[in-house]
C-alpha cells in the first residue's frame, strides 16, 4: 500500500500514476501495458488517461530526486523513452482491470483503489483540520480584541479626583 501511495503524483490537478509505475506493479513491460490500452482506446477518455507533454515529462524527470523514478522512466535501450509517458487517473486505473486479464492485475487494482481512497480520506481530514484552525483563529481574534481593549483602557489616564487641601481650613464642598 505504501509503495502504491508513493507512486501517486499530482499533475494537471489530477492524482495520477505513471504507466511505468503501473507496469512495474502489474509485473508487465510498460510497452505491453500501453499496447493493451491503445487497443482499447475507447475505454480511456482524457479524464481517465492522458499523455504528458514533453515539458511536463522533463520537469518530472529532473525534479525527482529519487533514483527509482529515474530508472523507471529510462526504459528504452537507446538511453531513454522515445515518447512522454501516459498517466492514469483513479478511473483509468479501474478501467485497466478490464483490459489486463490476470489475477495480478485484479489484486493490484484493488490495492490501488484502496490507496486512492486513503488519500481522499487524508485530504478530507486535512480539510477538517483547516476548518478547525480557522475557527480557532476567529476565537483568538476575539480574545485578542478583549486584550487590546483592556490595554487601551489602561492607557487612558484616569479622571482627576478632587483632592482635599492640605492643612487646616474649611472645605468648600462638604
Amino acid at each position: 500500500m505504501e509503495r502504491i501511495t508513493q507512486t501517486i503524483l499530482l499533475l494537471r490537478g489530477h492524482k495520477v500514476i505513471l504507466d511505468s509505475d503501473l507496469a512495474e506493479l502489474y509485473e508487465v513491460p510498460t510497452k505491453v501495458l500501453v499496447q493493451a490500452v491503445k487497443r482499447n482506446s475507447d475505454r480511456f477518455p482524457d479524464d481517465f488517461m492522458f499523455q504528458l507533454t514533453t515539458e511536463e515529462f522533463d520537469n518530472l524527470r529532473y525534479q525527482s530526486d529519487t533514483s527509482s523514478l529515474r530508472s523507471q522512466i529510462v526504459t528504452s535501450r537507446w538511453g531513454g523513452r522515445r515518447y512522454p509517458p501516459y498517466v492514469f487517473t483513479e478511473q483509468g486505473v479501474a478501467m485497466l482491470s478490464s483490459v489486463l486479464h490476470s489475477d495480478r492485475a485484479i489484486h493490484v487494482n484493488i490495492e490501488i483503489m484502496r490507496a486512492f481512497v486513503r488519500l481522499r480520506q487524508m485530504l478530507a481530514s486535512n480539510a477538517e483540520l483547516a476548518r478547525k484552525l480557522a475557527t480557532l483563529e476567529r476565537k483568538y481574534d476575539a480574545q485578542f480584541k478583549i486584550v487590546f481593549d483592556a490595554i487601551r483602557e489602561l492607557m487612558t489616564p484616569p479622571e482627576p479626583k478632587k483632592k482635599r487641601p492640605i492643612g487646616f481650613g474649611p472645605w468648600d464642598d462638604k
